[in-house]
């Protein structure tokens, strides 16, 4: 194993992760969902944390993974999730409540991001998370930034795709997406960029401009 295999390795398992979070993740597993890895959970706990969120976006709830370190990083958050798949959200719901998180503190909607996305209000949420299907990625993430407030912070989960997007032999169309997603963010005035490689890559945007 190489000493950056090692690293990735190392800060994956440095963040540790609650009982129920694990829970989550098992069933994720169960229901074939990919769920960000504890050591990207743990960084948008972080980011959550540090701009003192009360209003978190999250497309695509998975299982409930994402949303209980989201919340786990912003206890007084309010969190509105949009999923497609119902059985997923079920599994959600019942996660947060595992977790001890009031139901009140939680707004599950059922339906495409795609038809949901359009009718939200332009700066209504401090932090946005995207992690749903690659090939709308970057219809999300104009949607995020549209809804994001100003200095609000917009997250992509799994933009290095399993390692795939750095590798030039790899061109499937999820790669291609988020080759597309990268080239046109980093041509951006708009917001400040970081890419990490936690999980399988985290994008990290803040709003700079409206």
């Amino acid at each position: 194993m190489s000493d950056k295999d090692l690293s990735w390795k190392y800060a994956e398992e440095f963040s540790g992760e609650p009982a129920t979070t694990q829970l989550a993740r098992q069933h994720s597993l169960e229901l074939g969902i990919d769920p960000v890895s504890p050591a990207a959970g743990a960084q948008l706990a972080v980011l959550a944390a540090a701009i003192d969120a009360r209003t978190i976006l999250e497309i695509g709830t998975g299982a409930g993974v994402s949303g209980l370190w989201l919340l786990q990083g912003a206890p007084g958050a309010t969190l509105t999730t949009i999923d497609v798949e119902i059985d997923h959200q079920n599994r959600a719901r019942q996660a947060y409540a595992d977790a001890g998180i009031p139901a009140a503190r939680t707004r599950l909607i059922a339906g495409r991001a795609t038809e949901v996305l359009p009718r939200m209000n332009d700066g209504a949420y401090d932090l946005v998370l995207v992690d749903a299907d690659a090939a709308s990625v970057l219809d999300y993430v104009e949607h995020g930034l549209r809804i994001a407030r100003k200095g609000g912070i917009v997250v992509v989960a799994h933009a290095l795709w399993r390692g795939r997007v750095a590798d030039p032999a790899h061109r499937d169309e999820t790669v291609a997406d988020y080759r597309a997603l990268l080239a046109t963010i980093a041509e951006s005035s708009a917001v400040t960029a970081a890419l990490s490689t936690a999980g399988d890559g985290l994008l990290q945007l803040v709003k700079t401009a409206d």
